[in-house]
């Protein structure tokens, strides 16, 4: 028994499920209801999990459940199989709902009353939602809904989400909806299909499956629902479909096509007093701007330009807001260091956290940006077109353009792209997409691509400024992993997944302005996540990549000797500083060499003095460091990275961002020991980096095709512990995740090799 019947209307929440087609605005209306947060976008699939939310109006306490966008209840992946099971009160988290709000585009509603004849087969309360009226009204459409309600006796409201028109008549008909009895229409099946389902009704056993179950299994023909060890589908029932189907085929109603045939003459029946449409259909604007952005050749153009721009545009923002960003870590730091001794905790806190998370968190405004594109790209309609346009290229791999829009995804992160393929119904199709989802550069992979082209790729720009050569090798690291994906998804699919090429559908609607709510919620809603998981994972490798880097502390005979010379060099140091004054070193750095003043001897002294200490410290702090756990274990794996350019602290960092890949920014700030002695407009990481040398020489460590190499390592590698735990559990198998990874890493090798040695052969 639910709470439904147990409980007082005044006193318990109405649960209240969403349901519609994808592009309906349901994720829309359901921000508007609730406030709650959820992801909306405007192509088909982007809500791939139950969201929910409260609200509160007409005086009612309601729980809203967002379900998956789907265009019917025939559960044939795991996304419609959730709707079913929370319509039907199935779910073991969830009561059944009280009221069932049905969201329907009024410029198209034959497709969208397929969805709802079933909705209102289901025997719950139900409300419909005409969203898009305007929309419908450009078109030249009537609607007429007082008629439309004689035909099915369900309240249907006029809205438009987008602009908060119709939610006031809305919420009062949610409010009074589960205090009046369900609407009930006549089954749109013919009397044959009707007895058939009787039949497996009385075989399971009274009460044991449910009729619209029953009908469900007799008309999936792909076998999901007989495979989905459902409570009543029992073995005797299973052998009875294929006797059950036949005799349907010859008395006129073969399965499964007598569904779409009931269902779409039931909508035609109903809707054809209510809908009056024009002799000829308006072109309107989508319809012109789509010959142009679905054209084979201009369109593919303008999706490229597009891409690049938004890289182009995450490259300019860098620089300044990094700087922003160093400056108060290093103020943090100065502050850190006149408070604490030196010593471990010091060392730690500036070394450790300061130096490690604060490396991460120096990306998080290039990162907001690039959701802020794409949350602007999905609202406004553009996303559909571009999978469309890909379909032809995915074709070409063996998959259809429902595997673009999970790829597309898992360039902000594989995680959600993974998700996102449930909507894929053909297994093979949707294991290839999981499969090379991670080859995607997510969003974590661009803390890499930043710090190594400021650093090392030249400052240069084309065409008046417009174009920036630190830019462009953003883009081509973008490009790799899609293009290497692609190539994956095609051996998988001629080897291991073979597989016919699936159909491709998809509905393209209809262009209009994002909404400004929408994006910025998206945005931060990302950035917060980027944050939340520097605060936790990243802090905790941090602290352990710092441990590793600092212990053993032994204190060997060369440190030894160096540490009675440092002492005696900072006592040498702070006697001049107490007589000599340095000019300022903005000063000195702003004048030309022929205008600085000379120095005093004493200021002279004190300089080479200071430089003296430094060339101590560093030589003390690089051999801790060649001591400690993390060096010995760059030391184990150098002779298999030098053939990338790498040295074994470039090993030693590759190892610690195994788990998140992000790591290695924040691994490489503790390896060089980042500390208290840069400015704040420094770019204190990009700059030890460019210092570094190889042990016993002055050869630079990081060249262009080192940095290269490092780039296109991590842009095909599985360096991500969250990914393949979540590929295990929507595969199914630990086999996956481990074929993942080993395929990803040699990949990562061998493309590394390439840059590097291809870099180097060219003179770079």
């Amino acid at each position: 028994m639910t709470a439904t019947a147990t409980s007082s209307p005044a006193t318990r929440a109405l649960t209240v499920a969403l349901i519609g087609n994808p592009n309906t605005g349901k994720s829309t209306l359901f921000n508007a209801l609730s406030g709650g947060r959820v992801r909306t976008g405007n192509y088909p699939g982007v809500t791939v999990e139950k969201k929910t939310g409260k609200a509160e109006f007409h005086g009612r306490q309601f729980k809203l459940i967002d379900l998956p966008g789907t265009y019917s209840l025939a559960p044939r992946s795991p996304d419609e199989m959730v709707a079913v099971d929370v319509l039907l009160g199935r779910q073991s988290q969830e009561s059944r709902p009280d009221v069932v709000l049905c969201i329907v585009d009024a410029s198209n509603l034959e497709r969208n009353f397929y969805l709802l004849s079933q909705v209102l087969e289901l025997g719950l309360p139900t409300v419909v939602a005409v969203n898009m009226m305007d929309l419908a009204e450009e078109r030249g459409l009537k609607i007429q809904l007082d008629k439309l309600r004689a035909q099915v006796p369900v309240e249907f409201i006029p809205v438009q989400a987008h602009r908060g028109k119709g939610l006031n008549e809305l919420k009062q008909a949610l409010s009074t909806a589960a205090d009046k009895p369900p609407a009930k229409i006549a089954s749109p099946f013919p009397d044959a299909f009707k007895t058939e389902v009787t039949k497996l009704e009385q075989l399971a056993g009274e009460g044991a499956l449910p009729r619209y179950l029953a009908e469900r299994l007799l008309l999936d023909t792909s076998g999901y629902l007989a495979g989905a060890h459902l409570a009543g589908v029992t073995p005797p029932v299973i052998d009875a479909l294929p006797a059950a189907r036949e005799r349907l085929a010859k008395a006129g109603a073969p399965v499964p096509a007598i569904e779409a045939m009931a269902r779409y003459q039931w909508a035609a029946n109903v809707l054809k007093p209510a809908v009056t449409r024009p002799t000829k259909r308006p072109d309107n604007f989508s319809d012109r701007v789509d010959r142009l952005l679905t054209h084979w050749f201009f369109g593919t153009a303008f999706f490229l330009l597009v891409m690049f721009l938004l890289f182009q545009a995450v490259s300019w923002i860098a620089g300044p807001s990094g700087d922003i960003i160093d400056g108060l870590i290093g103020i943090a730091s100065d502050w850190v260091s006149s408070v604490l001794a030196e010593g471990p905790l010091q060392s730690l806190i500036n070394n450790g956290i300061l130096a490690g998370v604060g490396g991460v968190i120096v990306f998080v405004p290039q990162i907001m940006l690039l959701f802020f594109f794409i949350a602007i790209l999905e609202d406004c309609g553009y996303m559909a077109r571009a999978a469309y346009l890909m379909d032809k290229l995915m074709v070409r791999v063996g998959l259809s353009g429902k595997s673009f829009i999970p790829l597309l995804s898992s360039f902000a992160c594989a995680i959600p792209g993974m998700m996102a393929a449930r909507v894929i119904e053909n297994r093979r199709d949707r294991l290839v997409t999981i499969l090379v989802a991670p080859l995607m550069s997510c969003s974590a992979r661009l803390p890499v691509y930043v710090l190594l082209t400021q650093a090392f790729i030249p400052e240069q720009s084309y065409l008046g400024g417009l174009i920036s050569l630190q830019g462009l090798v953003m883009f081509a690291m973008y490009s790799i992993g899609a293009i290497v994906g692609i190539g994956m998804a095609w051996l998988l699919k001629l080897t291991i997944l073979r597989g016919p090429t699936p159909p491709f559908v998809l509905e393209l609607p209809t262009y209009k302005w994002p909404g400004l709510w929408i994006v910025l919620h998206r945005m931060f809603e990302q950035g917060w996540a980027f944050i939340y998981r520097a605060g936790t994972l990243i802090l905790a490798v941090s602290v352990v990549v710092w441990a590793l880097a600092y212990y053993p502390r032994t204190k060997t005979e060369p440190i030894r000797v160096a540490s009675e010379r440092e002492a005696v060099l900072a006592s040498e140091v702070a006697t001049l500083e107490k007589t000599v004054v340095l000019p300022e070193e903005e000063a000195s750095a702003d004048s030309k060499p022929a205008e600085k003043p000379p120095l005093t001897p004493e200021q002279q002294q004190l300089v080479d003095k200071k430089a003296e200490l430094d060339d101590v410290r560093n030589h003390i702090a690089a051999t801790h460091l060649e001591n400690s756990y993390l060096g010995q274990m760059g030391k184990v794996i150098e002779p298999a990275v030098r053939p990338l350019g790498w040295d074994w602290k470039l090993g030693s960092a590759a190892i610690a961002s195994f788990p998140a890949r992000e790591v290695i920014v924040a691994t490489l700030g503790t390896i060089y020991g980042l500390g208290d002695s840069q400015e704040a407009e420094s770019k204190p990481l990009q700059e030890r980096l460019q210092a570094a040398t190889w042990s016993g020489s002055k050869k630079p460590v990081y060249t262009i095709p080192v940095a290269l190499s490092v780039m296109v390592f991590f842009a095909l590698c599985a360096q991500c512990a969250s990914t393949l735990a979540i590929m295990k559990r929507e595969t199914g198998s630990y086999w996956w995740p481990v074929f993942t990874f080993v395929y990803m890493t040699t990949l990562a090798y061998i493309g590394a090799f390439i840059a590097y040695q291809l870099g180097t052969w060219l003179g770079w």
